[in-house]
């Protein structure tokens, strides 16, 4: 099944956006703070799903937790529809009726003691919903693909299956109405047969109600088959961004390639990187990268005569406007005599959805 999603026209002002973004937490022992967001720039317009990628602990989850209001930046600032989000109690009650979190383990996220009608008219009952509570229940499963909806009113979670739980927690959130859903690891706990469902759901959700959505992921491959823009993030910061297509067939950061290279049917041999990520409160001077950087550990580094801002220079904040755009000396080093990237195969995860 394929599906026509309509993207977000180019130059349309976002609807949420992160200016500066830092988020730091106290260090152990009295050591140095952890920068958990290190400086990020990151835009979402009306209807665009944006794909947001990286390895356990790069910061990814933090970043979407500060987009929620869930955790409060350091420094820098969120704003939503163009006003700045206000971290005070009612307001910030307001903007989660708009702005819905999907977590990624439906069975966490479900009370088992809690009947599917519970669970889902739960965001109603704490927002104060007026109407008529059944109807909207009703129609938030009916969206989610439960149907007919009253077949699972009084059902438990115990009595569903995983892809119908996940289905039950996209209405808990649907059934406000919301206008970005923040789904962090959506499909990582469900069997592979499920999942093509699921993704599909996101993006019908898009093309019917014009939601737009953060999703938060390790697997490159489902950015391929739901994003319209991806953004790799490591060790606190976004270091590659820009459209789908052109960062997974050719990325420029050794980073987004490596990611890339261990993907099946990834031509060549895959690319093992060295090491742990660092420790976020000792992030290293230089490209955050360069002590896994497969570039710099090659020469190619040094022959592009980059490699000692590798080690020494900091690198610039990508700007958040959804431009492709990379955190690397040597891929910019190379722009001009070549566009730096290397070419690879769409992910083999399932075909894009287009």
């Amino acid at each position: 099944m394929t599906l026509s999603p309509t993207a977000p026209q180019v130059g349309t002002a976002p609807l949420l956006s992160a200016e500066g973004l830092h988020v730091t937490f106290p260090g152990r022992h009295g050591g140095p703070p952890a920068r958990a967001v290190d400086g990020v720039d990151l835009d979402i317009r009306p209807g665009e799903i944006v794909a947001l990628v990286g390895e356990s602990g790069c910061g990814k989850t933090t970043l979407a937790r500060s987009l929620l209001g869930l955790v409060e930046p350091t420094a820098g600032r969120v704003t939503f529809d163009g006003r700045p989000l206000d971290y005070s109690g009612r307001s910030l009650k307001a903007y989660r009726k708009r702005v819905q979190l999907v977590l990624q383990d439906p069975s966490g996220s479900l009370n088992p003691r809690h009947t599917v009608y519970d669970a889902v008219a739960e965001g109603l009952r704490i927002h104060g919903f007026a109407g008529d509570e059944r109807t909207a229940v009703a129609e938030a499963l009916s969206r989610a693909g439960l149907r007919p909806p009253e077949r699972f009113f009084l059902r438990y979670p115990h009595e569903l299956s995983g892809g119908q739980r996940q289905r039950v927690v996209i209405a808990g959130a649907l059934v406000l109405e919301p206008e970005l859903l923040v789904a962090d690891e959506p499909v990582a706990s469900l069997d592979a047969s499920v999942r093509g469902e699921i993704l599909a759901l996101l993006l019908r959700l898009r093309t019917e109600l014009g939601l737009s959505a953060l999703v938060v992921t390790h697997d490159l491959g489902l950015a391929w088959n739901i994003a319209d823009r991806v953004a790799v993030m490591y060790l606190g910061r976004i270091v590659e961004t820009g459209a789908v297509e052109e960062v997974l067939t050719a990325p420029r950061h050794p980073y987004t390639q490596a990611l890339l290279s261990v993907l099946p049917e990834a031509p060549g041999a895959p690319v093992i990187l060295t090491g742990e990520p660092p420790d976020p409160s000792r992030v290293p001077s230089g490209c955050r990268f360069h002590a896994r950087c497969q570039v710099l550990a090659s020469a190619e580094a040094e022959r592009a005569g980059v490699a000692d801002a590798c080690r020494n220079r900091d690198l610039e904040v990508l700007s958040g406007d959804g431009q492709s755009q990379v955190a690397c000396h040597w891929a910019m080093s190379l722009k001009g005599a070549g566009n730096g990237a290397t070419s690879h195969h769409a992910p083999a995860d399932a075909p894009r959805a287009d």
